[in-house]
């Protein structure tokens, strides 16, 4: 019967320890992601530069 506890307590704990790991690894890919973003929007929205964007090209 000391077996059966220990055994449940050991699989309780490799639970736990897994679903810790998952958060923390969905936790840091969300973050990973949103700087990410947060990069692109600002290289997007930046003014471009000096002398780029005057003329038309209309062969383009």
């Amino acid at each position: 019967m000391d077996i059966d506890l220990s055994m449940q307590m050991l699989a309780a704990r490799t639970a736990a320890t897994s679903n810790s790991l998952q958060v923390a690894i969905v936790k840091k890919s969300h973050e990973m992601q949103t700087e990410l973003l947060e990069t692109l929007m600002q290289t997007a929205l930046s003014a471009p530069p000096p002398g780029q964007g005057t003329k038309v090209d209309k062969l383009a």
